[in-house]
């Protein structure tokens, strides 16, 4: 066997010194995490859909805690610092999330919508045909004329020799009688 070379790195077989307090401030930080953790994970629990999730905001919120320990003057106002710290872990987490959106030159097609029942669509259809057919004649035209064959106010009043106007005003009073015929009530 041969011999292992030394470290890598200069400082690497030096101990670290821990970047928090001594023995008593973790023997305080211990006891405020065991009287005030439930209270803390609810917290963390409001600001995060899942629980699992909440355990790890509140363990790095309180390991930030712990970091800042001895800097804490006021230790009455634990949770405040401990809350505030949980709001900030939690944006930069939401701020740091991976977008899997990218930008491109074509749109995607969107998905659409199902298509309708065909059985309904016959169903409106009839009811639609027999409420045009309770219109008096002249407007009955005007109806199929503008609605049906899609032609405009004024190649309809050409085709029935009336006014654009006259066109307008009957159309809008058969647009109003169909909008009350209840076999049409549960299109609306």
């Amino acid at each position: 066997m041969t011999p292992r070379p030394g470290p890598v790195c200069a400082g690497a077989s030096k101990p670290k010194p821990h970047s928090a307090a001594g023995p008593s401030a973790y023997a305080s930080f211990s006891s405020y995490v065991r009287a005030r953790g439930p209270v803390l994970l609810r917290t963390a629990r409001s600001l995060t859909a899942n629980p699992s999730d909440a355990e790890d905001l509140l363990q790095t919120a309180l390991a930030k805690t712990f970091v800042a320990w001895e800097r804490i003057e006021d230790h009455r106002a634990l949770d405040g610092y401990v809350r505030r710290a949980l709001v900030n872990t939690r944006t930069s987490q939401w701020r740091k999330r991976k977008v899997d959106e990218f930008a491109c030159d074509d749109v995607p097609e969107p998905l659409g919508l199902p298509a309708p029942d065909p059985a309904e669509q016959q169903v409106l259809h009839d009811a639609m045909w027999r409420a045009v057919m309770k219109l008096p004649d002249r407007q009955r035209a005007m109806v199929v004329l503008r609605y049906y064959e899609d032609l405009s106010e004024a190649q309809t009043a050409e085709v029935l020799g009336v006014s654009v106007g006259t066109v307008k005003s009957a159309v809008s009073r058969a647009l109003g009688k169909l909008r009350e015929d209840p076999e049409l009530a549960p299109v609306r």
